[in-house]
């Protein structure tokens, strides 16, 4: 029996066009979700719909386009049963008394980090990034879940993906008025959510890695005041899934003081990078004397300091981002 011509075509040719796509797929679907293993799955359902449409596919406009017009609305559909993915920053209340008991809420649907590996802006390959850092800073993103999810899409498609109005109104099936009408709106709204970017100066790359290697040396012995040298005076510290956050380095540091429960020597944190920013991995002195995962940093650096930690207690996210399960009892 012959085989089907356009079978072979599609088992052949698809792989090969479509995968060198997939880190940039993941990214927009991260920033369109605000979590790395939802983005997973609808980059995986986007694959799935494009293999199954690929006969039909004439060419018109690139692979790159027609991918990412089949991951906007694997991602829209999904948003229609979905709620926003909110730091605690989010949530309307104002920041918290250090003091005050911890409230958890697991249940709520928490914004998560994003490995830079997965999504293409590790700079291992500098000729390889195929994501801006800007485009998934952690304050970006969660700006992003403030939006509704058409504006959330036109806001990405034509100011992070440059596509013209028309293309993306072709894809949402509206005019350009209407599209250039919710763009103007989503801009108008992230201006009012979180800073512009230009507005944050990070150190240089020598004071960088001073700042940062202080501020791991000044964890593993547990020094506050040292901490609190580190932190600049607007800094704010988060830590889903609990409600509280706090702002100021006074503020910052009685948390760690008082609510952290390693001592000197207990702690142990391995640098990771997430969403364009340093992060490290803390692990904390189990009884056994290993280290065992206890949350996930991502800092934003700012000429003062640290400006913003986001202390995520998702311990699944180690494995996410290759971290590992354990550290032995003698390392160090």
């Amino acid at each position: 029996m012959a085989e089907n011509p356009t079978k072979t075509r599609v088992s052949e040719d698809f792989p090969r066009l479509a995968d060198p796509f997939r880190r940039e797929l993941l990214a927009h679907c991260y920033r369109m979700l605000g979590s790395v293993h939802d983005a997973e799955d609808l980059v995986q359902e986007t694959y799935l719909r494009a293999w199954r449409a690929y006969d039909r596919f004439e060419g018109r406009s690139s692979m790159r386009t027609w991918l990412h017009r089949i991951a906007t609305n694997t991602c829209l559909d999904a948003l229609e049963s979905r709620s926003r993915r909110p730091l605690p920053t989010g949530l309307g209340a104002p920041s918290s008394d250090p003091s005050d008991e911890l409230v958890e809420q697991g249940e709520v649907p928490w914004l998560e980090p994003v490995p830079d590996a997965l999504v293409g802006a590790d700079g291992a390959d500098p000729a390889a990034v195929v994501t801006s850092r800007e485009s998934i800073r952690l304050a970006f993103v969660a700006a992003l879940q403030h939006l509704p999810a058409r504006q959330r899409a036109v806001l990405l498609l034509r100011d992070v993906l440059k596509w013209r109005a028309a293309e993306v109104a072709e894809l949402l099936e509206t005019s350009t008025a209407s599209v250039n009408s919710a763009l103007q709106r989503a801009r108008a709204q992230l201006k009012q959510i979180a800073p512009a970017e230009d507005t944050v100066t990070e150190p240089g790359h020598g004071e960088r890695r001073e700042l940062l290697e202080r501020y791991v040396a000044a964890f593993e012995v547990k020094d506050v005041a040292e901490i609190v040298r580190l932190l600049s005076q607007e800094v704010v510290w988060e830590m889903p899934p609990f409600t509280g956050w706090y702002q100021g380095p006074a503020a910052v540091g009685e948390l760690i003081g008082t609510r952290c429960p390693g001592g000197p020597g207990e702690m142990r944190l391995i640098p990771a990078g997430a969403n364009g920013q340093p992060a490290f991995g803390l692990y904390m002195r189990a009884e056994d004397g290993t280290y065992q995962p206890f949350h996930l940093q991502v800092l934003t650096l700012a000429q003062g300091g640290v400006a913003h930690v986001a202390a995520f207690f998702d311990t699944r996210l180690f494995a996410t981002f290759g971290l590992p399960e354990s550290l032995p009892a003698d390392r160090g």
